[in-house]
This record gives C-alpha cells, structure tokens and sequence, in this order.
C-alpha cells in the first residue's frame, strides 16, 4: 500500500478508533484525541486533573480499542523499583528465573506519578525512554508499541514527590483534564447508573499501531514548518534574543530541544488524522499548548500576577 493510500486508511480507522472509545468515555474529546496523538507519534503522556474524572476507565478503554495490553499501576509512597520492574526468585531447582512486573505490557496507567519517591519514578523513566528495563544485570526488551500514561493529581501536595524537571521533559504532552460539562455529568450518570454492559470492540493489532508509527515518520514536512517549531522553541529561553518581553519578565526557564522534536512529530500526527499529507503551522500551533505546558517554568513574578502557561504559549505564535 503506497503512504498516500496509508494515510487515508489511518483517516478512516482513527474515526472508527474515537467512535468505540465515545461507547465509554463521554465527552472528553480534546483529552482523547490528544493521548491517541500521544501514541501514533509514540511518546508518552501526562494527565493532570482531580480525583473521579475517569483517568483509569479513559486509558482502558482506548487500550481495548487498540487491541493493546494494558496494566496499571497504582504509585505510593512504599513503592519500590522492583515492585514495577519484576524482580528474580528462586524457582525449585534452586536458578534464578526472573518473574516479569506490571511495566511488561503495552500501555501502562502509573496512577499518581508524583505519590512515589524520585528512586521509583526513575525506574519507570528507563523503561519509558529507552523501551528496556535492567534488573540484575540483565537486559529485557519491553513489546513495541510501548505508552505510559502517567497522572497527576494537582491537589495533595503533602506526602507527595513532584517530578522534576529533567523526567517531565521525558512526556510528550501534559493533559489538563477538567470537569465534564452539566450535560456530560448527566449523560455519565445515567450511564454508570444503569445495569448495560459496553463491549469495546479491538480495532488495531499491536504490529498495525507500529506500523502507523512509522508511517507518521515518513510524512514529508517543509524546512519552514521545522524552523517554524525550532523557532517557536528558541523564544520560551528567557536569555535569548529572539524571546519577547513576556518570556523575559515571567520565566525562568524555557523549553529544550526534546520539544522541537515532539512539536514536528505530533504535528505529523495531527495534520493526518485531518487527511493531509504534510503538517502546517497550523497543526504545529495547534499540538504547542499540551506540549510546552510542563517545559516552561514560570517564575514567583508569574505566580503573583497570575499569568498561567496558556498565556505564554499563545504569546509565542
């Protein structure tokens, strides 16, 4: 099949895609297309919203939908590397075998990232960048494709372990999920208070997502497009020449060039799930907020006048 007939197939599954997780997920259509651009571009993603929107049922039904394995790990502050790598145990004729842990699946839920501490987070970490895990010297491969669906729950600050900087740039995007409208809350109640089942119907293998990857890789992209997002990138340094003022007078650090990459590879994404064969500015607008979100850190300046990240973001285009 040529790339052109390719991407006009991925047109057509993916709507098929939002239509069986929409069984299941009312509502929340922003946040769903954004995890699945997540995927197709294969990086990992960051939910951050409240207790009770949904974040668990959301990542298992769109690992349904894609045929995928999906496991989920609930973090706490006792939870040590082991307990989501797997560890080795003595079988009955006295060797080492080594039982795999939860992070040997395809999708992974790390409930409350920021519940555990950095030596925990930083196991994850490994497995989510380089798509392997090292447990007692030895190397195993994690299956391709390979998500990390991490949340955040931005309420409780006691008792919990921010990440920092450096293992936030390892997401691709940062999802803000907020509060179902009065009509979806009417919808989901009726929903869940009802006794009909929802079966959530497998639509892709694991070996068709892999291959979707790499044909979002290949999508063609014009040098002002690249230089366009690089740019975009350069501005949120409040030490370069080229930021503006709004940069300079409320940031203390900006974005690196991990997210000029994410900004060309999730513009892929999203110009073909829209049927166009070559990203625009518009789609590298339109991916910049979830992407630059957690990569500019504002300062007490910021925080005082209450300029948030949208505002800065939007500054830049």
């Amino acid at each position: 099949m040529s790339d052109v007939a390719a991407i006009e197939e991925f047109v057509k599954k993916f709507k098929a895609l939002k239509t069986e997780i929409s069984k299941v997920i009312i509502g929340q259509d922003e946040v769903v297309t954004q995890i699945l651009i997540s995927i197709f571009s294969g990086g990992h993603s960051l939910l951050i919203g409240v207790p009770g929107l949904a974040k668990t049922l959301m990542v298992n039904t769109i690992a349904q939908a894609l045929g995928l394995d999906f496991k989920r790990i609930q973090f706490t502050p006792d939870l040590m590397p082991s307990d989501i790598l797997g560890s080795e145990i003595l079988d009955e004729d006295r060797h080492f075998k080594f039982i795999k842990g939860p992070i040997f699946a395809n999708i992974i839920l790390a409930d409350e990232i920021n519940r555990t501490p950095p030596k925990t987070q930083a196991a994850l970490l490994e497995a989510m960048q380089e798509r392997s895990v090292t447990v007692a010297g030895h190397r195993y491969n994690l299956d391709l494709p390979y998500f990390v669906l991490a949340t955040q729950n931005p309420i409780e600050q006691e008792g919990t372990y921010p990440l920092p900087e450096a293992q936030l740039d390892r997401f691709m995007f940062a999802i803000n999920l907020d509060y179902p409208t009065y009509q979806e809350e009417v919808q989901v109640v009726k929903a869940t208070t009802s006794d009909v089942k929802v079966k959530v119907n497998a639509l892709f293998t694991a070996k068709e997502i892999v291959e979707f990857q790499s044909l979002i890789r290949r999508i063609p992209i014009a040098d002002n497009v690249i230089e366009y997002a690089v740019s975009m990138v350069g501005k949120t340094r409040p030490n370069s020449d080229a930021a503006p003022e709004l940069i300079k007078n409320y940031v203390d650090w900006g974005a690196g060039p991990r997210a000029s990459q994410n900004l060309v590879l999730a513009a892929k994404t999203h110009a073909a799930i829209q049927g166009k064969f070559s990203p625009d500015i518009e789609n590298i607008q339109a991916v910049s907020q979830s992407i630059l979100r957690h990569r500019i850190i504002k300062n007490y300046k910021a925080e005082a006048e209450g300029v948030s990240e949208e505002q800065i973001i939007k500054s830049l285009f």
